[in-house]
């Protein structure tokens, strides 16, 4: 072989080399924003919950106009997604879920936190 075909060889596999190590870097950031996502849907979907504990009366199984008392039902405290806990105060309730991706400072899973008011619900993206 001569030396212009053995420095495309090299060239070849550099480029190759390259592409599969952007590649894996783009999977890896995909998997970490679809985890991300769906935690926050989650987070969501469990404010949802506290929102209407807090409306329902409490002759009906409800807070009477207070989160007191609310916990995540059992079902989804853990998902597919993630694990979720709740700390529950009279007006507000702060839902921390950690997905099962690592985050971006690669050691620590993906984390989003949920603050439940009567009025709505504001989450905030962590890891």
């Amino acid at each position: 072989m001569g030396q212009q075909q053995l420095l495309l060889i090299v060239l070849g596999v550099i480029i190759v080399g390259i592409a599969i190590v952007v590649g894996i870097n783009i999977a890896t950031t995909s998997a970490q924003s679809s985890n991300r996502d769906a935690v926050i849907a989650d987070l969501n979907t469990i404010g949802n919950y506290a929102q209407q504990y807090y409306r329902k009366p409490s002759s009906m199984g409800g807070g009477n106009n207070t989160f007191t008392g609310w916990t995540i039902p059992p079902a989804i405290d853990t998902t597919g997604n993630g694990t979720f806990v709740a700390t529950v105060a009279a007006q507000t309730v702060t839902i921390v879920g950690t997905g099962t991706e690592t985050g971006n400072d690669g050691s620590a899973k993906v984390k989003a936190t949920a603050t439940v008011t009567l009025t709505g619900i504001t989450v905030s993206i962590g890891n």
